[in-house]
C-alpha cells in the first residue's frame, strides 16, 4: 500500500525521531523555512496537518540534511554554512526545539552526510571539501580527522558495533576507516569501469556485511563485502536503474532503494530479492532520501519535488501472536494424533494374548519372597 504525498515541496530531506509507544515524530528540512517536526498516525498513514514545532535558520539558508539521535533528544541539521545541534523536549502537544552549540561544526561548510552510530556513541560527518570527521558523542571528543578522505563525499554508514566506518566518494571509490584507532583500514576493490556510491552495513547482527551499489556501466548492482576479511562475496541485480539513496530497517531484514526517477524498492536480505515496489512514488524526480520508521513497517521518502511520502509496507510477515498461534495449534494436533494411535495402534499393554495366557502377571511373579532360597530365583 502506498502513502499519499505529504507537504509537498521544498523539502530537502526527513527522518523519523523515536518516541515512547511508537508515537514516533517526522523532522522535514526546508528549503530557505528551516526544520518542522510533525507528529505521525500510523491508522491513516498521515502527517499532522501542523508543525508541532519549528526553527528558522538565519539568512534563510538551505537545509541540507539532518540526523536524529538514537534517543530522540538530539537532532543535528546541516546547512550551507555548517551545522547546528537542536535538542528536542515536551510532550506531543507541547514540543519545543533548544539551540545548542556545536563549536567543531558550526563553521564547517557544508556537510553532504549525516550519521549517529546504532548506539548513539558516535556521530559522524562527510563534507562537500571531502573532510570527515567522527566524534564521541555527546562529548563532541575527535576521535578521527581527515581533511582529504575524498574528492567530495557521496554516502558513509558506521558498523552496528560502532568500530568501522564505510565511506564512499563522487569519483566512484569507498573506503574503510578505524573509528578508534582514527585510521584508514582499507579501500574496497572495485573494477575501472565501476563506481561505489551507497553504502550500507548490515544491522541484524549476525551477518556481518556491507551493502554497496555499484554502477557498472549502464547497469545497477548491489554488491556485498565480508566486514571480517573486506573481500567481496558477490552482487545481485535489484532495482535496474540509477540508485540515489540506501537505506536499512532497525532490525536489518530490509534495505530500501531509491531510485532517479522516483521509484520506492524494499528488498528482504535473507532472499535478496525484492519483496515491495512503488513505481513513479515520487513521478520522475530523484529521491533524496529514504529511512525505515523505528517500530513498524513504513517507509518516508523525500524528492524536491513531491516533497514526504509515507509508504506502508505491503510485507508478507510472521507476527509474534501468529508464530505463537502456529506452535499451540502443532501442539494440539500432536495430541489428538498421538491419542488416535494410541487408542487404535496395539501398544504394549493391548498386545493380543493367548487362549490360556492370564490378562496379567500374578503378583507372585513380580514381587519374590524374599526368604526364598538362591536355588529358587528367577535370575
Amino acid at each position: 500500500m502506498d502513502g499519499g504525498g505529504l507537504h509537498q515541496g521544498s523539502i530537502t530531506c526527513a527522518s523519523w525521531i523515536r518516541r515512547p509507544e511508537n508515537r514516533h515524530l517526522v523532522v522535514l528540512g526546508k528549503k530557505k523555512s528551516g526544520i518542522e517536526i510533525f507528529s505521525f498516525d500510523s491508522k491513516t498513514t498521515s502527517l499532522s496537518s501542523s508543525p508541532k514545532a519549528k526553527y528558522a535558520f538565519e539568512d534563510n539558508q538551505d537545509v541540507v540534511g539532518v540526523a536524529v539521535h538514537p534517543s530522540g533528544d538530539d537532532i543535528v541539521c546541516s546547512s550551507t554554512n555548517g551545522c547546528i545541534l537542536l535538542e528536542l523536549y515536551g510532550q506531543e502537544e507541547n514540543l519545543k526545539m533548544l539551540t545548542k552549540d556545536l563549536p567543531p561544526l558550526q563553521d564547517a561548510g557544508l556537510q553532504k552526510c549525516l550519521v549517529f552510530s546504532a548506539d548513539g556513541s558516535r556521530f559522524a560527518t562527510g563534507g562537500q571539501d571531502g573532510h570527515l570527521r567522527v566524534f564521541e558523542w555527546p562529548s563532541l571528543r575527535i576521535l578521527l580527522d581527515e581533511p582529504r578522505a575524498h574528492k567530495s563525499f557521496r554516502d558513509l554508514d558506521i558498523s552496528l558495533d560502532s568500530e568501522f566506518l564505510a565511506s564512499t566518494s563522487t569519483d566512484g571509490s569507498a573506503r574503510i576507516w578505524k573509528i578508534d584507532e582514527g585510521v584508514p583500514l582499507t579501500s574496497l576493490t572495485h573494477g575501472s569501469d565501476e563506481k561505489i556510491e551507497c553504502c550500507r552495513f548490515s544491522r541484524d547482527g549476525t551477518k556481518p556485511f556491507l551493502f554497496c551499489t555499484v554502477r557498472e556501466g549502464g547497469r545497477m548492482v548491489t554488491a556485498v563485502w565480508d566486514i571480517s576479511t573486506w573481500n567481496k562475496i558477490g552482487h545481485k541485480k535489484l532495482l535496474r536503474k540509477p540508485i540515489s539513496i540506501l537505506s536499512t530497517s532497525m532490525d536489518g531484514k530490509y534495505l530500501a532503494y531509491g531510485s532517479n526517477d522516483g521509484d520506492l524498492c524494499v528488498v528482504e536480505v535473507k532472499k535478496m530479492e525484492i519483496c515491495h515496489l512503488s513505481k513513479n512514488l515520487h513521478l520522475g524526480t530523484c529521491i533524496s532520501s529514504t529511512e525505515f520508521c523505528p517500530s513498524e513497517r513504513f517507509v518516508l521518502s523525500t524528492s524536491s519535488e513531491w516533497g514526504a511520502v509515507v509508504t506502508k509496507l505491503d510485507l508478507k510477515e510472521w507476527k509474534e501472536w501468529q508464530i505463537y498461534m502456529l506452535l499451540l495449534g502443532l501442539f494440539l494436533i500432536s495430541a489428538v494424533l498421538f491419542y488416535i494411535f494410541f487408542q487404535k495402534s496395539d501398544s504394549f499393554w493391548n498386545f493380543p494374548l493367548g487362549r490360556d495366557q492370564p490378562a496379567k502377571p500374578s503378583y507372585k511373579a513380580i514381587f519374590r519372597d524374599p526368604q526364598a532360597s538362591d536355588d529358587q530365583s528367577v535370575w
